[in-house]
């Protein structure tokens, strides 16, 4: 994990991270009662900025909170923090708490004035070598909660299926539910079957992902055609490809899962297409507004 960058945002504040500080009672410590994101930048610039100021919005709406900042305060939030980084290609983690109330109170929920918090970390993709080969992964039981569409600060199964996975050395593990393909522990689940980009129906038990939808603009642009369907776990195992969609990875091909190889166990030529529609997607983007 590479190291944050030294600068942060805290209430109004741009301040070194190392200093910053919170109450012991703000309720994202005592509940993990908050939402966040994370957003690649790309040459300064945050990749489909709009797209996650709208899922934060909707995340908000969910927990029954007002968004604190309007689209261009974020805008101007985001832009301080990345230009006094001095990075060129990084990610912003911001979150937003219900903030912090004296005692530990469960319902009703409180009126409080919202913790705001952000800060970049510089942005390391799967090198050429781990893209070459592709990644190894584990299939897992989905025992998350049934709200995986907010993107809340809830990640302990998240944490503990990704723990489970390492622990198996491997990459990631992908989740199943009732026989059926969610997502993984950290990430958008893609296959191939009959030549199609098949990814799971969008659901309570799958988040909105943005890199998700990324990569099926790039399969459309590709020619490749696109569906949301259900995927068992016997077409999960049967795919042409499998690959992870993620934020902070791009889209990177699975080459074995639960020790077999998928497809010919290689990076296929979907992923090769769509990996390469999102290079030039990325350049296309580079120094347009934001």
């Amino acid at each position: 994990m590479a190291t944050p960058l030294p600068l942060c945002y805290l209430n109004g504040e741009y301040l070194p991270l190392a200093q910053a500080r919170v109450s012991p009672l703000d309720r994202a410590f005592l509940f993990a009662d908050a939402v966040y994101e994370v957003m690649p930048v790309y040459g300064r610039r945050p990749f489909r900025f709009a797209a996650h100021c709208e899922r934060l919005a909707a995340s908000l709406r969910e927990l029954g909170m007002q968004d604190p900042h309007t689209r261009e305060q974020w805008h101007e939030i985001i832009a301080t923090l990345i230009d006094r980084n001095a990075t060129d290609d990084t990610y912003v983690y911001w979150q937003v708490t219900r903030g912090a109330e004296f005692g530990r109170n469960h319902a009703p929920l409180p009126i409080l004035e919202r913790t705001v918090f952000a800060f970049c970390s510089p942005l390391t993709l799967p090198d050429a070598a781990t893209l070459e080969r592709g990644v190894s992964c584990v299939t897992a039981v989905d025992n998350r909660w049934g709200r995986c569409d907010i993107k809340a600060t809830a990640l302990l199964a998240n944490i503990l299926l990704r723990e489970q996975a390492t622990q198996a050395g491997a990459t990631e593990a992908i989740l199943l539910r009732a026989g059926e393909l969610t997502e993984g522990s950290a990430s958008a689940v893609h296959v191939v079957l009959g030549g199609e980009l098949v990814t799971p129906a969008l659901s309570g038990q799958v988040l909105p992902s943005l890199t998700r939808g990324a990569v099926e603009k790039m399969a459309e642009r590709a020619g490749i055609p696109v569906r949301a369907a259900r995927v068992s776990e016997a077409q999960l195992h049967a795919a042409a490809e499998v690959m992870l969609s993620a934020a902070t990875r791009e889209v990177v091909p699975v080459t074995k899962l639960n020790g077999s190889p998928v497809g010919e166990g290689r990076p296929g030529p979907v992923w090769r297409a769509l990996h390469t529609q999102l290079q030039r997607y990325k350049q296309e983007l580079a120094g347009r507004p934001w």
